[in-house]
């Protein structure tokens, strides 16, 4: 099964300039690329704290939200709430038939997933924009390997590239 990471960086390393920071600073068709590579993927999974600066589930795919509150997101449509160890998760969704699953963020969900050794992939877009501090991609030492897949060139400045995790 493939479990992907999928986020945008600026040319800094930062993913936003903290935890309530919207994703307002990429190019449109950054935002293209998420749509589409979600869409494929057809299931999502998300802190809470990256769910609620969205603030609705996306049209076309099943949004999974980590909290320890689940009551919060009882009765949103497309939205599942889960405490499940990375694991768990991908393993019960490849029951259910899904074949890939994006990782949406944010850091601490890049974090447990890249250290349950579950991600397969990572779609990164390179920004051309610079915060000087802010969140990062992970927030622990980690010693994986990378191997370029691809790399395209997306809008005006911006680069996205495709990595496989290395075994």
């Amino acid at each position: 099964m493939k479990v992907f990471i999928l986020a945008a960086l600026t040319a800094d390393g930062f993913i936003a300039r903290d935890s309530d920071h919207m994703a307002d600073w990429t190019e449109k068709e950054d935002k293209q690329l998420y749509v589409r590579l979600t869409k494929e993927s057809g299931v999502m999974i998300m802190g809470s704290r990256t769910f609620d600066t969205i603030g609705r589930a996306l049209p076309g795919r099943k949004t999974i939200v980590y909290t320890s509150k689940p009551e919060r997101y009882q009765g949103i449509e497309n939205v599942e709430a889960t405490s499940e160890t990375p694991n768990a998760l991908v393993s019960r969704l490849k029951k259910e038939g899904y074949q890939s699953i994006a990782i949406c963020g944010g850091t601490q969900i890049y974090t447990i997933f890249i250290q349950a050794n579950v991600v397969t992939d990572l779609y990164l877009t390179l920004a051309p924009v610079l915060f000087g501090s802010g969140m990062q991609l992970f927030h622990s030492t980690l010693d994986k390997k990378l191997i370029l897949d691809s790399v395209e060139k997306l809008g005006k400045d911006s680069i996205a590239a495709h990595y496989r995790v290395a075994d």
